[in-house]
């Protein structure tokens, strides 16, 4: 009876496996990759920061564009300005030093003016001008870090799916020799030719499978959620990936086109340019054109006087600006700039070390791992020899049941051996490309 409901059990796993590969859609890992380069929100943020990087360029091109504004203004005097009036401006017989005061001026003082001014030569604006196309430069790569990130992410989770894929099958074919066993077990028992206990072995290998199995099919599962996440598609969509594992064709690319040094040079450059901006706002001047046109209103509100005449007033001209001494902030500003760049070179040299390192450690990696590929997969098809002539002699008397759960056993671990070479190789070979700046070429 226990045997018929574990039957029932594996018959159902396997027809549930089948159906829902059957309602799922096969996606390539190119088609993952396109889709993401689409929909996933890390790069779409970054496309709106290149946008926004974009826009600031404009911003500091457009301060030499001339500003015009309009002003104007009322004022109602309560009282009148007073002013200090010579004596002897007026009287030349009036003692020198003596003043009288005076108010001047009308209650009613209205001013209205459109006012112009442009940039002629101005180190910051056009040290800032420069900043901006650096600092595009640099959003560009930060987007084609992500974008390589994202790239690579993307393809671990594709393998990883795949990997679990491949465990579920060797999981379903060891599920069929256990079953098969277990069978062979129960009717030896029916002829009095095996122990209960024997039975019980096998039923307990078979349950401890269909668990793993259970738990294999959960990771996969989380790990096809994860992919659908990274490439931004909604979580119902029902995919599998494909059977088949790409293994790429070893090559060791001389390149060195990491986008870490790139971006560590480009900071350098950015660096060095406000250097420079800092010394010539230190010692140049700033030249404007300055132009004003308007009106000024007087007016007087007392009967029968009462008046309000408007005189136009217009001037043009240019404004220069020097700094002479600005307490040394400048000076403190050009050190630390320098201790920046000082860094910076520093970190270019050890970013470059450890990707050297790196480089050399990744193809050790894939070498050893493809070799041990070669290798676990003659022992996967030795072992399943094995497996099968032990099953032989067992049904003949002359093997004990040890002798082929030791030869399972051996089977499973041939199998898991071989999983482990994919995987390290995979990981080893995304993360030279990775290093050498060529994971988008897969």
């Amino acid at each position: 009876m226990l045997v018929n409901t574990h039957k029932l059990i594996f018959i159902s796993l396997l027809f549930m496996g089948w159906n829902t590969l059957q309602a799922q859609e096969i996606w390539t890992l190119k088609q993952c990759i396109d889709t993401t380069q689409v929909h996933n929100k890390n790069l779409q943020i970054n496309r709106n920061n290149i946008s926004i990087s974009e826009q600031k360029k404009m911003e500091a091109k457009a301060n030499l564009i001339p500003k015009i504004t309009v002003n104007a203004d009322y004022k109602y005097f309560m009282e009148l300005p007073t002013q200090l009036m010579p004596m002897n401006a007026l009287n030349p017989q009036a003692p020198e030093g003596q003043f009288r005061d005076l108010q001047f001026g009308v209650p009613h003082n209205i001013n209205a003016n459109i006012q112009l001014a442009m940039p002629l030569y101005n180190p910051q604006i056009y040290g800032a001008i420069e900043n901006t196309k650096i600092a595009n430069e640099l959003t560009q790569l930060q987007y084609q870090k992500t974008e390589e990130q994202v790239l690579f992410d993307i393809t671990t989770l594709y393998y990883n799916a795949q990997i679990l894929k491949h465990q579920l099958d060797f999981m379903d074919s060891n599920l069929i020799n256990s079953n098969r066993l277990l069978q062979n077990m129960e009717l030896l028992k029916s002829q009095l030719l095996a122990k209960g206990t024997d039975v019980n072995k096998v039923k307990l290998q078979t349950e401890q499978l269909i668990t793993q199995r259970e738990n294999v099919y959960s990771k996969y599962l989380q790990v096809l959620n994860a992919l659908k996440m990274n490439m931004g598609i909604s979580l119902e969509l029902n995919i599998t990936v494909v059977t088949e594992i790409f293994q790429p064709t070893l090559t060791n690319n001389s390149s060195r086109n990491s986008l870490d040094l790139q971006l560590i040079n480009i900071q350098n450059k950015l660096l060095t340019n406000e250097l420079k901006i800092l010394n010539r706002s230190r010692y140049l001047p700033s030249l404007n054109l300055i132009a004003s046109y308007g009106t000024t209103g007087f007016g007087y509100d007392k009967t029968p006087n009462d008046f309000l005449k408007f005189y136009p007033i217009g001037f043009a001209g240019l404004q220069l600006s020097y700094p002479l001494f600005n307490g040394t902030v400048t000076l403190r500003k050009i050190n630390q700039k320098k201790l920046e760049i000082n860094n910076n070179e520093l970190q270019t040299q050890l970013i470059s070390d450890k990707n050297e390192m790196e480089i050399e450690n990744a193809i050790r990696k894939r070498t050893i791992a493809q070799n041990t590929i070669i290798n676990t997969e003659n022992q996967i098809g030795l072992a399943k020899s094995i497996y099968e002539q032990t099953i032989l002699q067992q049904k003949q008397g002359t093997a004990s049941l040890a002798d082929v759960l030791l030869a399972d056993n051996a089977l499973r671990e041939a199998q898991q051996n071989y999983l482990n070479a994919i995987i390290d190789f995979l990981k080893a070979d995304l993360e030279f490309k990775k290093l050498t700046g060529t994971i988008k070429n897969k």
